[in-house]
């Protein structure tokens, strides 16, 4: 009832231990709490909060717009809503080295079981868009030093993401990749790299969790969890495909109703009454008070 019985330092212990596995942890990025709660329920590893997401949420762009305190209420509302550990999008860290570190104890506090720090330059924009820039090396590496100095949980997981790729190659994101290890980064993303090969490369340069972003419409394949996994990928991530079908489910709603007007015949693609107060441990609100949950849901038929 209410929120997960897992609190927050036992989600980070088991992050870490299973990412000293090895296995590949798969990480649907979450919309909102209920989502969350769908992606547990349906047996996934680990849920992922979007930057992207956050701001499309909002109705803006991604391009850096939201503040720490958005981030960080709305990680902390997905984060109580699921046992499974959540990994955030701190975006750059919302501004200078002492930004980053008051931003990693925030999301801490927040319940979050890590998140990533990235190196392009303030206004930010999408990974996936042409005319990133990224600060310079040594500027990137203050960030992460931050982050990793910042943190009072050893087990929360600083992860250093760099854009560099798309502007520099892939040399250059390997050079950024041991630098972020040696100023104490636990884990990296390499953002927008085009082939296997590639995250190989990345693989072979670092010996700590190795993250894949697999967005759509991006300029990364769509590789599958077991290719990913056969080149030493450790997490995937899927951060925005949910809020896109979920939008796309919407816009298609609006258009039947507009054309139809009525949505009777969209009944078998919505999620069923009893499904959604199932989702919610509707039923078990009733240990609590009896008084709320005295009625009958028609059964799915």
């Amino acid at each position: 009832m209410l929120y997960s019985t897992v609190t927050a330092p036992e989600k980070r212990r088991l992050l870490r231990e299973r990412l000293s596995s090895g296995s590949l942890l798969r990480m649907p990025g979450a919309f909102n709490p209920l989502s969350a709660k769908l992606i547990e329920r349906k047996g996934f590893d680990r849920v992922y909060v979007s930057g992207a997401v956050l701001s499309a949420d909002l109705g803006m762009p991604d391009i850096g717009l939201t503040t720490l305190s958005e981030v960080a209420g709305r990680s902390g509302q997905i984060a109580r809503a699921t046992s499974l550990p959540v990994l955030a999008d701190a975006d750059t860290g919302f501004g200078e080295p002492m930004n980053v570190a008051r931003a990693v104890q925030e999301l801490e506090d927040s319940g979050v079981a890590g998140l990533h720090i990235e190196d392009q330059v303030n206004p930010k924009r999408c990974g996936h868009l042409d005319g990133k820039q990224v600060v310079d090396v040594e500027d990137a590496v203050r960030r992460v030093r931050a982050a990793s100095t910042a943190k009072r949980d050893p087990d929360f997981l600083i992860m250093a993401r760099t854009d560099v790729r798309a502007v520099e190659g892939v040399d250059a994101a390997v050079d950024r990749a041991r630098r972020f290890v040696d100023a104490g980064a636990d884990a990296v993303f390499p953002e927008a790299l085009t082939s296997l090969a590639e995250y190989e490369t990345i693989r072979r340069a670092v010996d700590v969790p190795l993250l894949a972003n697999m967005t759509e419409f991006g300029k990364t394949p769509l590789f599958t969890t077991q290719e990913l996994a056969d080149v030493g990928v450790n997490l995937v991530i899927w951060p925005v495909s949910l809020l896109r079908m979920a939008m796309g489910a919407a816009e298609w709603a609006l258009n039947t109703l507009l054309t139809e007007g009525s949505l009777e015949s969209q009944l078998p693609n919505m999620q069923h009454r009893a499904d959604l107060y199932d989702l919610v441990d509707y039923a078990e609100y009733t240990e609590f008070d009896a008084s709320i949950f005295n009625f009958t849901v028609v059964p799915r038929s």
